[in-house]
């Protein structure tokens, strides 16, 4: 069982002290220190808490070593990202991504985005309007392809859509060697995401012109790395009225 490490993991990620949380569970600081230290367990009703101050699943929080991720996982930061235009194309085929990468690659060469910008930043998402159908009987699923533009960029090459997208906070965490073990990784962080905005007062929020989240995937010495951002908003008081009422 992992419960003491767990409790102390999540309390140092989420930024409270054993006091703060003590005050948090009703309990004395030195019950939190024996929780942490495997001394005394829990009783079922605090785990339950435990687990809702943490945003984690109850058998997670006992059974897991959440610690263990961090050699794959960054932590998780807030990121303002400034207002881009992108050109984008999706693809609906069994194996998506590789499929709308090469596309959106050559597109790049034509239009001549690589030859003058090589760094230019393509990022990636899956595209959810798939039928049923086509997912179930077919094995299709969907993924979109983007580069974003730089400022002064300019190319009547057919074969994308352009795009706008505004400035926008999102909630970043880096995966290492993502592809390894790529229906878990992956999915993994994006969980990681949203248990961290919902223990930390954000909201996920659909806005126009504005991205639910996105993949950037890049090379950092020997290392693959995927950034994941999923768009953060905060939770206005008029929201948290709306929710609790």
């Amino acid at each position: 069982m992992n419960l003491g490490k767990n409790i102390q993991y999540l309390r140092k990620q989420k930024k409270i002290t054993q006091e703060q949380l003590a005050e948090m569970m009703s309990v004395s600081r030195q019950t939190i220190s024996k929780w942490e230290a495997d001394e005394i367990i829990p009783e079922l009703n605090k785990l339950v808490v435990l687990s809702d101050v943490f945003s984690c699943k109850l058998d997670a929080l006992i059974k897991e070593d959440m610690s263990a991720c961090d050699a794959i996982y960054s932590e998780i930061i807030i990121k303002k990202v400034k207002a881009f235009k992108m050109a984008r194309y999706v693809m609906i085929t069994p194996n998506p991504e590789d499929d709308v990468n090469a596309y959106m690659e050559n597109w790049a060469h034509q239009s001549g985005l690589l030859k003058f910008y090589p760094d230019a930043m393509k990022i990636g998402w899956d595209f959810p309007f798939v039928s049923s159908e086509l997912r179930n009987r077919f094995g299709f699923r969907g993924y979109v392809s983007a580069y974003i533009l730089p400022e002064g960029f300019e190319t009547d090459c057919q074969g994308v859509e352009f795009a706008n997208q505004k400035e926008a906070d999102y909630a970043v965490i880096t995966i290492y060697d993502p592809f390894v073990a790529a229906f878990e990784r992956i999915p993994n962080a994006y969980q990681k995401i949203i248990q961290y905005l919902g223990a930390n007062g954000f909201v996920e929020k659909p806005k126009d012109n504005i991205l639910s989240c996105f993949e950037h995937v890049y090379e950092k010495g020997n290392v693959t790395c995927m950034d994941v951002y999923v768009h953060a908003d905060s939770v206005s008081k008029s929201d948290m009225f709306t929710n609790f009422s």
